[in-house]
């Protein structure tokens, strides 16, 4: 437990609220109607995952793999929300996981795996770096 209390929850909320590029391209791609190739996801996806890499290895940030582990599931709870948002908005309806709360969870479960698998690459950067747990957590 206090390894959660002594994670840095603004920079975890942050790289999620950063991830939210991924529904708003598909969004914009939705009003102007325009269908991207099924790689676009996949780079934009690449992309933001090199970002968290390089934010959390390339800082002192304590315990990168439980810090990218909630970034993930931050980013799939806002998604979540901004789906329920916007989806009555745009189409009448509501759409996603909250239409279809089954849907929750496999929502969560990938961007926890996302969010670990980022984790795992953030603290392999920090061990390659010479950053040992200790030090992380003595220079918060």
């Amino acid at each position: 437990m206090n390894k959660i209390k002594s994670l840095k929850w603004p920079l975890i909320l942050g790289l999620g609220a950063l991830a939210l590029v991924r529904p708003l391209v598909s969004i914009v791609e939705y009003l102007l109607d325009v269908t991207d190739p099924p790689a676009v996801p996949i780079v934009i996806t690449l992309i933001l995952s090199a970002i968290w890499i390089a934010v959390v290895g390339l800082s002192k940030t304590p315990h990168p793999v439980l810090t990218l582990l909630f970034t993930g599931l931050a980013y799939g709870v806002l998604s979540i929300l901004l789906s329920g948002i916007l989806s009555p908005i745009l189409t009448g309806e509501l759409q996603g996981p909250l239409a279809m709360p089954i849907a929750i969870i496999p929502v969560l479960i990938t961007n926890a795996v996302w969010g670990l698998a980022t984790g795992g690459l953030a603290l392999l950067v920090q061990r390659l770096r010479g950053i040992r747990a200790r030090d992380a957590v003595e220079t918060r």
